[in-house]
């Protein structure tokens, strides 16, 4: 990997990891067109973890006053302590209904859907639902002081999607959440805050990849460090950007892109096949 890739690899997870149009298709896409072959799960691992970095800083106060309010519920119950006490009971739900999906299903759906074809099939379907919320459906007002458990039931089934390529995990948990009546800001906030379980998660079960040592007999400590450093910036505009397109009901830009890119793996499929994807 020359210093050049590390930055394109950086700046696609950065960007698109928090948009609803698919991390994961798009760096299946862009390695492909590179004819860049990582062994195991160490690179995805790495810039997801910077990824996540970057929604922990956005969110430090947020977050900071979920475990403040977890905590103080048990020995002081106001209105404010039990709404924060729940909605990080709702992270843990989703987190959990995600993580056992992946545990099951992630090897046998990584196989089965990298294929050029189903990731086309994927990109459509998620702008599909990206018009379908944003035109036909009544947004609901419901804050996570108003949030149940059967949400975040909803909320994580969605999440078990985006583990098929070219199903945004952005994107489903927020039309999940708008779904089930939450506004726009409870939605895209739950969304983001259950990003960090779920990515952590998803690193440690995959540590041994990560400290086997054989991603660096694959590139140099230059390259990686220059790809996380890009992933974590880019990561932190994509948040900024996507806060303010949805305040703004721009989602259907979003449907848009799905839509050319979907077109686009259709009409090049037999090319991108040919390299290991």
């Amino acid at each position: 990997m020359t210093l050049l890739e590390a930055v394109i690899l950086g700046l696609v997870q950065g960007i698109t990891e928090f948009l609803p149009i698919s991390s994961s298709a798009h760096l299946i896409l862009v390695q492909s067109m590179f004819d860049m072959t990582f062994e195991g799960l160490s690179f995805e691992i790495l810039l997801h973890l910077a990824s996540v970095l970057a929604v922990i800083l956005y969110y430090r106060k947020d977050i900071y006053e979920i475990i403040r309010g977890f905590f103080a519920y048990f020995t002081n119950r106001t209105p404010q302590n039990r709404s924060m006490f729940m909605f990080a009971i709702y992270l843990v739900v989703a987190t959990g209904i995600t993580g056992v999906a992946g545990i099951l299903f992630e090897d046998y759906i990584g196989e089965t859907f990298r294929a050029p074809i189903f990731i086309a099939l994927a990109l459509a379907i998620t702008g599909l639902f990206l018009i379908i919320i944003e035109r036909f459906v009544k947004l609901g007002n419901r804050t996570e002081k108003e949030m149940t458990i059967w949400d975040s039931i909803f909320v994580g089934l969605g999440q078990c999607l985006a583990l098929i390529p070219g199903l945004s995990r952005s994107g489903t948990t927020l039309i999940v959440g708008m779904f089930a009546g939450l506004s726009k800001e409870t939605a895209v906030r739950y969304s983001f805050l259950l990003s960090i379980p779920v990515i952590l998660g998803s690193s440690v079960l995959a540590i041994r990849d990560l400290t086997s040592g054989e991603l660096l007999e694959q590139t140099t400590v230059t390259a990686l460090g220059l790809s996380f450093l890009v992933t974590f910036v880019a990561s932190w505009i994509g948040i900024v950007f996507f806060i303010n397109l949805v305040r703004k009901s721009k989602l259907v830009y979003f449907a848009v892109y799905c839509f050319i890119v979907a077109i686009l793996v259709f009409i090049f499929r037999d090319a991108l096949a040919t390299t290991t994807i």
